[in-house]
């Protein structure tokens, strides 16, 4: 508490190319962040919303179309799901002063629809900041594993437009944008090698939020983490 008023949550995102684990890492920190006590909100992009789940539907779904779907109108659909996520939820539940914990975030739309597919990054970031109001996460969890590995794990009834119709050269660079936006801002993203077991992965990013919030810094959600 600061100044009688409720201490600001902590916004935990879990991202990186596909295949490396995001929605089993964000509901494991969950539940044991939950485990000490800590008030914890679990959400996805895009999803989270009525809005965001029915534009997941039209941005994940393979049509079958001949016509591919614009980048840029790709970039602007995440963002109206972001938009109504942060609104909806993300906000109000960091006001509250409890925990967000997210299965990706904006620098997917800066890895996907930029270095991925070439549009300018600058341009989707300041679209980025529109939606989220300049919202950014305490911490970001890159989950980094090699483009065919990741792309191997995915089983046949999980295999979205973007793993069907985008080439390995396409995810290859959307994987060197995650690591260029990883470089570039250290001190809130941290590179976690998800090549190795499930167990073990959990483990280092537990140890990350315990370290920053050992440190006093927002991912203890107001709440200091007990080893």
């Amino acid at each position: 508490m600061s100044g009688g008023g409720v201490q600001r949550g902590a916004l935990i995102t879990i991202d990186g190319p596909d295949g490396g684990g995001k929605t089993t890492q964000a509901e494991r920190l969950t539940s044991h962040l939950r485990d000490l006590g800590m008030i914890v909100r679990l959400t996805r992009e895009p999803g989270g919303t009525w809005l965001g789940e029915r534009i997941r539907e039209l941005l994940l779904e393979r049509t079958g179309s001949t016509a591919p779907t614009d980048p840029l109108a790709d970039a602007m659909l995440f963002n109206a799901a972001r938009r109504q996520l942060v609104r909806e939820v993300i906000g109000p539940a960091l006001a509250a002063g409890d925990t967000v914990v997210c299965a990706r975030f904006a620098d997917s739309t800066l890895a996907y629809q930029g270095y991925g597919a070439g549009l300018d990054v600058a341009m989707l970031r300041e679209l980025n900041d529109r939606a989220t109001d300049g919202l950014r996460p305490d911490l970001t969890v890159l989950l980094d594993v090699p483009v065919e590995a990741g792309l191997a794990r995915k089983a046949p009834g999980d295999v979205t437009r973007f793993e069907a119709e985008y080439d390995l050269a396409f995810h290859r660079r959307v994987r060197d944008g995650f690591l260029a936006i990883a470089a570039a801002e250290p001190e809130r993203v941290a590179v976690v090698d998800a090549t190795r077991a499930i167990a073990e992965v959990s483990e280092e990013i537990i140890g990350l939020v315990r370290a920053r919030a050992a440190h006093g810094e927002p991912p203890a959600g107001g709440v200091r983490i007990k080893g």
